[in-house]
């Protein structure tokens, strides 16, 4: 005798059940609506930042930005080239001050540090540097290496550059270096490798990619920074000291002080120099993307 399977009733919802649902599905409707509008503002926003900053700054492009020096005032022409030069070598040089710095302290923090209270104030301190206003950064470096010396110089801004871009690398190397699994490690001593040698040769390759990215990533930090430069390069209308002693010319403090000059070629320039920074930030951030990519 085959038994007779009666399906189970679900009770109706009740009404305030109905009106908490309800409710619910209006909350949710109208937080979609403040986030979408909100985005759409910022995106706007954006655009329209990078639309003035195209219109105005391709109008300024021309083959004398990239061969002339800065003009001087009053004068006609002229062009970036020296301060586009100078940018380059103060961003590399802080870049090449700070990656060492950076790496081996993220090292030691993902390999070595650990929990313990030694690594605990080291990422405490890290975290203060990562948020600090660059400007306070110029002026530590400007009373420890400009007044000391004598003068401005482009060691003293590389050194301000290096400073900014040691907590981005720190951050970065750290996190990468904590996603290589443990078994590769292990699989490195088990071979009678000693630890430094497990770093250097599996830990490192594993996360080389990641690590690479944290170097690129300060690297478009540190390219338009303007307030520590003030303090420790300053600027110059000619080409720099090959010992770059004295004041070193670059692109954030050109556009700074070009920008509220009341000479029209002043103000292209201007205009031409924040398209290239953008330009080359926008070039860096991408393959910093393209290399976290290609390491997932």
């Amino acid at each position: 005798m085959s038994e007779t399977v009666i399906p189970l009733l679900q009770p109706a919802p009740q009404p305030r059940v109905r009106r908490v649902r309800k409710a619910r599905r209006v909350a949710d409707r109208m937080m979609r609506i403040i986030a979408a509008g909100f985005t759409l503002m910022a995106v706007t926003v954006l655009f329209w930042i990078l639309g003035m900053l195209i219109v105005k700054g391709v109008s300024g492009l021309s083959l004398a930005t990239f061969t002339q020096t800065l003009p001087g005032p009053g004068t006609e022409g002229g062009g970036l080239a020296n301060a586009i030069v100078g940018s380059i070598i103060l961003t590399f040089l802080g870049i090449a001050i700070a990656t060492p710095i950076g790496v081996l302290a993220g090292t030691y923090l993902a390999e070595y540090g650990g929990s313990s209270k030694l690594a605990n104030l080291i990422r405490f301190i890290n975290d203060i540097l990562l948020s600090a206003p660059s400007i306070l950064i110029g002026l530590f470096v400007y009373v420890i290496l400009v007044e000391p010396f004598g003068g401005y110089s482009g060691w003293a801004g590389g050194v301000a550059l290096g400073i900014i871009a040691i907590p981005v690398i720190v951050r970065t190397t750290e996190d990468m270096l904590r996603l290589v699994p443990a078994s590769l490690r292990e699989a490195g001593a088990a071979l009678g490798a000693p630890p430094s040698i497990v770093i250097t040769s599996i830990t490192w390759r594993a996360a080389k990619a990641g690590m690479v990215t944290g170097i690129l990533l300060a690297l478009a930090r540190i390219a338009g920074e303007t307030a520590p430069l003030i303090f420790t390069a300053l600027n110059n209308s000619f080409w720099f000291s090959p010992t770059l002693l004295g004041g070193v010319s670059n692109l954030p403090v050109t556009i700074y002080q070009f920008a509220s000059a009341p000479y029209d070629n002043w103000q292209q320039l201007a205009w031409a120099g924040s398209l290239i920074i953008t330009a080359s930030i926008l070039l860096i951030s991408t393959v910093a993307r393209r290399l976290v990519r290609g390491s997932k």
